[in-house]
């Protein structure tokens, strides 16, 4: 990767560090800029809040299943051969699933597909970004931690956005939020083109059956850590996502509001979120010990915080305020958790790895809306305990199987 990174001080480009910057923050938006216009759909397609749910877990099920495939086939061809046409494919999903609810009378199979399509490309682009910044900074876990806390940042900004734009792309046109997920993928496919060069000089990658040996012995010798970390992604992703489509569906059905109104409300706790997430990168410097503090701290935060949420949905500002720490714990895990999964694991082997952590959080994200929309009608508050019961439960497996003992930064086991 030596064309990427200054070999004298290694450092990569502020453009580089964009266009990768591009591809989460294109992947965020494709998926959560519908969640604050799903009931519109609702109304507009005639479906269920179930079906509207899946159409943000058809996207995260295709994506579950591809990403280890798109892991390994990085590791052996290389991480821009595989991000480029992964962003082209989701440029095609979201021309589909537009198309579909422009010109059809019973759009919602077409819009599927397109989401899965999209769930497809989503697979081999945002996943790889990981284990390339890896590889950028093999050298340096303080300038992997920071440059994992800008990308990650860009990840939950994309979620800030995320709720406005939609409300304000949905109030002209309610399928526009389709098609501007394809304008959006456009833009990173430009960038990533130009502004991240292709790497020489690769080194001869492994056959399939030598990766998958090797992948088997890490995980044999280095399981526990890993995963621990692979749960917690998958529950924090959940939690996310989850409680924002309770959040979306409360502020219509509770508060009456709309539109853009209602995307700026939804926006203030993904603020939160974005800033702790900022913040939490430029300040662990892959350092483990504090990498563990900080995953407890967040894991214990998220617990209490989430018992809440259906107490008090009645009483917007004392939601919001709730939502907003639990969006801070969120930030503050996500870029450690990158960190602790990229900077543990030998470059040969990153993108596989990191593709089963890419995969875990996908869970969550395919699991959150579903569940949401079968229990918040009659059971949301026992949603909420057993999910903190959980938190309480993960936060003992970090304890038990993240040691930090004999070294600052490396191993995690």
């Amino acid at each position: 990767m030596g064309q990427l990174a200054n070999k004298e001080n290694n450092t990569v480009s502020v453009w580089c560090v964009a266009s990768m910057a591009s591809i989460p923050l294109v992947m965020t938006l494709g998926n959560s800029m519908l969640i604050p216009v799903l009931p519109i759909f609702e109304k507009k397609v005639g479906i269920t809040s179930f079906q509207s749910s899946m159409v943000i877990t058809s996207f995260s099920i295709a994506s579950i299943f591809l990403i280890p495939i798109a892991g390994y086939l990085s590791d052996r061809i290389g991480r821009k051969k595989v991000i480029l046409p992964s962003l082209i494919i989701t440029l095609i999903g979201g021309l589909i699933a537009g198309f579909a609810s422009w010109r059809l009378e019973d759009p919602y199979a077409m819009i599927i597909i397109g989401r899965v399509l999209q769930g497809i490309g989503a697979a081999g682009a945002s996943p790889i970004v990981l284990p390339l910044i890896g590889d950028l900074y093999q050298d340096d876990d303080e300038k992997t931690s920071s440059c994992l806390g800008i990308i990650e940042t860009s990840n939950t900004f994309g979620k800030v956005l995320s709720p406005i734009l939609g409300s304000f792309f949905a109030a002209f046109l309610w399928y526009l939020p389709f098609f501007s997920i394809a304008v959006f993928s456009l833009i990173s496919i430009i960038m990533v083109f130009f502004l991240i060069p292709q790497p020489k000089g690769k080194e001869k990658p492994k056959n399939f059956k030598d990766s998958l040996h090797n992948t088997k012995q890490i995980f044999k010798n280095e399981g526990r850590w890993i995963y621990t970390v692979l749960i917690i992604g998958s529950y924090v992703m959940l939690i996310l996502f989850g409680v924002l489509f309770f959040l979306s569906d409360n502020l219509e059905k509770l508060h009456d509001l709309h539109g853009v109104k209602k995307g700026f409300v939804l926006a203030i706790p993904l603020l939160t979120l974005c800033i702790s997430s900022f913040i939490t990168g430029r300040t662990i410097k892959g350092k483990l010990p504090t990498m563990k503090k900080v995953i407890v701290a967040s894991v214990v935060a998220m617990s209490v915080t989430i018992v809440f949420e259906g107490f008090i949905r009645e009483r917007l500002w004392l939601l919001i305020a709730v939502t907003s720490i639990l969006g801070i714990a969120i930030g503050c895990l996500l870029p450690t958790l990158d960190a602790m999964i990229t900077e543990n694991i030998e470059k040969e082997q990153k993108g596989t790895v990191t593709s089963f952590y890419s995969s875990s959080r996908y869970v969550g994200v395919a699991a959150g809306p579903p569940l949401m929309s079968i229990f918040m009608k009659e059971h949301i508050n026992m949603t909420f305990i057993i999910a903190g019961m959980l938190g309480i439960i993960i936060a003992f497996l970090v304890f038990k199987f993240i040691r930090t003992e004999g070294s600052d930064t490396k191993k995690a086991g």
